[in-house]
């Protein structure tokens, strides 16, 4: 099976435990990392909530279980973060932080390579969401 095609992806991220260790070391080193500030702003002070939410989306989107809809229900993520000032600056941002992570689990290189390309994808999506976001609000007169 390849990357993406049923559970492969997730069994190859080791699975619930995998993704927890990945969503761990990613919150840590943005927590650590001077490049993501803007971004690490943009979240609680407490971080379990966040990591349980992004553990549990990516368990589902990598083919796994559900577990995102079992706890908190639907998602979109562009349209969860639509409401963030995310420009091309704070994907990258997450991006980075999100390569350093995949960079310390013991995955083989071409499964660190497809996910980080396939993460690029929802990243993008949400600066997108988001730039359009800010377009509307600035063409709303004020009243």
């Amino acid at each position: 099976m390849a990357y993406g095609d049923g559970d492969a992806s997730f069994r190859a991220a080791g699975g619930e435990s995998g993704l927890r260790r990945l969503v761990d070391d990613f919150y840590d080193i943005m927590d650590a990392e001077p490049a993501a500030a803007t971004i690490r702003a943009m979240h609680p002070a407490d971080l379990e909530v966040s990591r349980d939410k992004l553990a549990r989306f990516l368990c589902g989107w990598l083919g796994g279980p559900h577990r995102y809809n079992e706890k908190y229900g639907r998602i979109t993520i562009p349209g969860a973060h639509s409401h963030l000032d995310i420009g091309a600056a704070e994907r990258d941002a997450w991006l980075l932080c999100m390569r350093a992570a995949i960079a310390r689990q013991p995955w083989p290189d071409d499964f660190k390579d497809y996910l980080l390309r396939a993460l690029a994808v929802p990243a993008e999506r949400v600066r997108l969401v988001c730039a359009r976001m800010r377009e509307l609000d600035a063409s709303t007169p004020s009243a």
